[in-house]
């Protein structure tokens, strides 16, 4: 603890989903102490990102390339158990695998300019002083809700994905869903079993993908995704560009008039909503199915912001700030991204670390401890560390290699 009351580290990660576990992981790998040297916080209440949100219907056979974090497979899941639960126990047992330490539930308030080049990291539980910061936050604590006129005079319910139940609350109702992504096409089939009645509007009409989604597809997607970032604008998720991909389930709902779109409506009114050209849909609910926004207020004091409303990123870098990564964040907001990203930022960290040692700015030389990320550096059980080198350290269903110790390891069954 500095004489400021800041509790000292080298890193400090926010989140603790895919990216943010990821991150850990190779922050670990390469020879850093959880807890002394970085630390990891989360405002959610348990183990498990943003996953222990989704509604109960969404199961982990629906979950579309669900990509293991490094170091550990999930294995011998239940496919019709909930997502939230089989993969917040994946979560939970990696944290304990990996002795990541996550502290929650911890909110971050603020990310600040600090004193000696630092960073002061503000939350619900102190302050932390970081050489740098891992920025995993993901969009899930952001919904966004379009504004529609006459939408404050709507007498039924409005919702928003973040606040999905599942299907059986609408039984019986008029429901529209607004949203032409996964979510929406989601919801609306599910509802569309129960409900009274159902109508789908979209801004724009649905663009449904065939054949399978290759990695060469997948990379272009990628890419045009990326190219938004890095000139500075606010990312579109990957499904904005990659299509629905047309499954047997979208092929049935298109066929008996579930998926029939309509075009965005232009206003709300007491009993539904209603288009220019005098047509009108009475409802009982408004489903907005109309995604999320970075959540990344808490990193405005440190104006990372481009005239183009996103923060502008080379790799995962801040452009505006060497010391601040954001995992998790346009094209890696995917699971497989997400761990690619993680290890990315990690491997810049770590040189930004050993930098600052060279110049003497971590105080350590003197008290002959190693830099992070050196040959002499071990992890909290004494364990030899490795470079975060882009190994997957993946286990399999017959064990694990732990890339930690290199010891066999049984592989932990989830389900």
């Amino acid at each position: 603890m500095n004489d400021f009351g800041a509790r000292n580290v080298d890193v400090v990660v926010v989140g603790a989903g895919q990216a943010g576990l990821s991150a850990a992981y190779h922050l670990r790998r390469a020879g850093l102490v959880p807890g002394r040297d970085f630390v990891v916080l989360d405002h959610a209440p348990r183990p498990g990102g943003a996953w222990q949100f989704r509604w109960p219907s969404l199961t982990y056979g629906k979950v579309h390339g669900m990509h293991a974090l490094p170091g550990m497979e999930l294995t011998g899941a239940d496919g019709d158990r909930p997502s939230s639960e089989v993969i917040g126990e994946y979560f939970a047992a990696y944290e304990e695998r990996f002795g990541l330490g996550v502290r929650r539930p911890v909110g971050v308030r603020a990310v600040r300019e600090g004193d000696g080049g630092r960073l002061a990291v503000e939350t619900s539980d102190g302050v932390w002083s970081a050489r740098a910061l891992v920025n995993a936050t993901g969009t899930w604590d952001r919904p966004f809700w379009p504004r529609y006129p006459g939408q404050e005079t709507f007498r039924g319910r409005q919702l928003h994905t973040a606040g999905y139940p599942g299907p059986e609350p609408f039984a019986g109702q008029r429901v529209v869903v607004v949203g032409g992504g996964a979510s929406g096409t989601q919801h609306l089939m599910e509802i569309a079993e129960v409900a009274a009645a159902t109508t789908w509007v979209t801004r724009r009409p649905p663009v449904f993908r065939e054949g399978p989604f290759d990695e060469e597809a997948g990379r272009a997607a990628v890419a045009l995704v990326e190219e938004r970032v890095r000139r500075g604008l606010p990312p579109r998720s990957v499904v904005s560009v990659t299509g629905l991909p047309l499954n047997d389930a979208i092929r049935a709902a298109r066929e008996n008039g579930v998926l029939d779109r309509l075009p965005m409506f232009d206003r709300i009114t007491p009993r539904g909503v209603a288009w220019d050209d005098g047509r009108t849909v009475e409802a009982d609910v408004i489903l907005w199915a109309t995604g999320f926004r970075a959540a990344v207020d808490h990193l405005s004091p440190l104006r990372l912001r481009e005239p183009g409303g996103g923060i502008r990123l080379e790799g995962t870098r801040a452009a505006r700030d060497e010391r601040v990564h954001l995992v998790g964040y346009g094209p890696s907001a995917s699971t497989i991204g997400a761990n690619r990203a993680g290890r990315a930022a990690v491997r810049e960290i770590v040189a930004l670390l050993r930098r600052g040692a060279a110049d003497g700015e971590s105080g350590r030389a003197a008290d002959g401890e190693s830099s992070p990320g050196s040959e002499s550096s071990r992890a909290p059980d004494g364990e030899s560390s490795r470079a975060a080198d882009g190994e997957s350290g993946r286990a399999t269903s017959s064990g694990a290699a732990d890339s930690l110790s290199g010891r066999r390891v049984p592989a932990p069954v989830v389900g």
